[in-house]
């Protein structure tokens, strides 16, 4: 198995190393692991693509790689110019530090890199680490991610169904914020939404007088509705949501066709 993996935390981050090793164990021996990631941090960048500006690429070294870009655009680069000749069998993205469960799904980059990947026809599969005080204290806070991430993986591919629709499912893969030792077991979930929980601003006057606004974001450890992702992280499961990146709203199609 040849994998590309990509994340949002940037290149040095300690997810992606956390990634880096359940992708060996899916590889294998025999396998290949790629690594194209951004060179500098671009958490809630979604699926944010450098449109309007050339990407620089550097070899790091051995199959290994580091973007001036988004995740999308390290997916574009790791498939269309570092495996353009053999492209890999297998895109995963992550290990996020931070759930993106519930409506962070939204904003994430760890997302818009598995999106990118579905979207050019290869397997994806994003992963995340949900954070919490139950991890405090522990030497490695990925440890759920790191036991478990492969095992995951490979149930998921083994029980993919082909994909026919124009849009390609990829997988949405949250780890509960808890010891890898208290993971529950795996739950299949809708993408869930936590209530009263959104982005928002906090403004600070630097001592120019020019104003700054820092975005914060809403109380992770408010659970989504019961049987969706995020509720069954905070109950200690690992949650897996199939997805697509088709924005159509199916149930109001037929209500609204009486505008025509």
């Amino acid at each position: 198995m040849r994998i590309l993996i990509t994340n949002d935390d940037g290149i040095n981050a300690p997810g992606l190393e956390t990634l880096e090793a359940i992708a060996a164990e899916l590889a294998g021996p025999s396998g290949e692991v790629w690594v194209v990631a951004p060179a500098f941090e671009q958490s809630g960048v979604a699926h944010c693509i450098s449109y309007t500006h050339p990407t620089m690429l550097i070899r790091m070294s051995e199959r290994r790689y580091a973007a001036e870009g988004s995740p999308a655009d390290c997916v574009l680069a790791g498939l269309h110019e570092v495996l353009s000749d053999n492209e890999p069998t297998l895109v995963l993205s992550g290990v996020n530090r931070g759930n993106n469960s519930a409506e962070n799904a939204l904003y994430s980059g760890t997302l818009g890199g598995a999106i990118e990947a579905s979207l050019q026809g290869i397997p994806a599969i994003a992963l995340s680490q949900f954070m919490g005080p139950r991890l405090a204290g522990l030497d490695d806070p990925f440890e759920a991610a790191r036991q478990h991430g492969a095992e995951v993986v490979r149930r998921i591919l083994a029980n993919a169904p082909g994909n026919s629709n124009p849009y390609p499912v990829f997988y949405n893969v949250n780890f509960p914020p808890v010891p890898a030792a208290e993971v529950q077991g795996i739950r299949v979930t809708p993408q869930g939404k936590r209530p009263d929980t959104r982005f928002s601003v906090e403004p600070h006057d630097s001592p120019s007088g020019r104003r700054f606004l820092w975005v914060r974001g809403g109380n992770q450890q408010i659970a989504s509705q019961p049987g969706s992702d995020a509720h069954a992280n905070l109950e200690g499961y690992i949650s897996v949501t199939p997805m697509r990146a088709d924005f159509t709203a199916h149930d109001v199609l037929d209500q609204l066709k009486a505008i025509e």
